[in-house]
């Protein structure tokens, strides 16, 4: 099936990825290095060149509930015991690193110790319709993981990826129930 995948870069992110981006880069949080900006709300992955200009985004899935924080002990957990409200893709600013997981798929860890990372999307299970949620053109039926970040296998191999094979690139990921402020204090210095 196809995904409403790839957004031309030329398009640009919305008002707070940009703002968060620009933030970033003028306060030197990335390092000079590329990285990648997660909108929940808009339940999209922008990834940005060392300078903050956006070079690809995709639509991603995200954690089933409603949340900026990681239940404390979550990664530790057995998956069938995490209920549905503690399924969140949890905001802030996490240094990625490539990895690879229990079924010896390669990822991207954003959160080891909770264990959230970005990988491709499964489509295992097909009541989940985790294709079909990918390519619709609104964003409530996005929310379906555990909190792991799941991006169409495509635009996984061609950006993420790549972008994230050497360690320590940084993922923003922007909060939904508190301020970009308050989450991140750098966009407040920037004056951005």
């Amino acid at each position: 099936m196809a995904c409403a995948a790839q957004q031309p870069a030329s398009a640009g992110p919305p008002p707070p990825a940009e703002r968060l981006a620009q933030a970033a880069v003028a306060a030197g949080d990335n390092q000079s290095q590329p990285f990648a900006v997660i909108d929940k709300t808009a339940a999209r992955l922008y990834l940005f060149d060392r300078d903050g200009r956006m070079t690809a985004s995709s639509p991603v899935l995200l954690g089933l509930a409603r949340g900026d924080d990681s239940v404390p002990g979550i990664g530790s957990r057995p998956m069938a015991d995490i209920r549905a409200e503690e399924r969140t893709t949890p905001a802030g600013r996490f240094d990625a690193e490539p990895g690879i997981n229990t079924s010896g798929e390669d990822i991207t860890w954003v959160d080891y110790d909770a264990a959230i990372s970005m990988h491709r999307v499964r489509a295992n299970n097909k009541s989940e319709r985790r294709l079909q949620r990918l390519a619709s053109a609104t964003t409530s039926d996005n929310r379906i993981s555990y909190g792991c970040i799941n991006v169409p296998a495509v635009f996984y191999d061609a950006h993420v990826k790549p972008t994230f094979a050497s360690r320590g690139r940084a993922v923003y990921v922007l909060p939904e129930m508190t301020t970009l402020e308050a989450r991140f204090p750098f966009a407040r210095k920037s004056g951005n």
